[in-house]
């Protein structure tokens, strides 16, 4: 059924297309591009029906949360830390949402997270593996 998709997880990061092309376009610090690039990030989601817990944990122990309902406004954060509120709809069995200067959706394809960001025509898409 439609409202069945099974986010819950923890994916490691895989691999990516378009990073340095993306990040230039939505004007992230260099010293944040750094930090990003090849970043073994570790995704986890906890999903209780529409509501969900999505993690970031970064190499070093800096960890990103952001909560929310589908449907609902909530209190987002952005790659680069910034603070923003975003209503998460689902689409197609897309997570999508659209941040302050990009449009981010992610779906499991195959069993894998699959992220995709795209701003002013620059799409970066990121892969995470299941690993728990």
């Amino acid at each position: 059924p439609k409202g069945k998709m099974a986010f819950a997880g923890k994916y490691e990061f895989e691999g990516d297309e378009n990073y340095d092309a993306f990040v230039q376009k939505i004007g992230l610090p260099s010293d944040k591009v750094e930090m990003g690039r090849n970043c073994k990030i570790v995704t986890e989601v906890v999903q209780n029906g529409n509501d969900f817990t999505w993690t970031q944990h970064f190499p070093g122990g800096r960890t990103t949360t952001n909560t929310f309902t589908v449907g609902q406004e909530a209190d987002m954060e952005t790659m680069g830390g910034k603070k923003f509120k975003a209503t998460v709809k689902i689409e197609d069995g897309k997570l999508v949402a659209d941040f302050p200067n990009y449009r981010h959706t992610a779906e499991i394809c195959g069993g894998k997270l699959v992220e995709i960001s795209t701003s002013s025509g620059v799409v970066y898409k990121r892969t995470s593996k299941k690993i728990a």
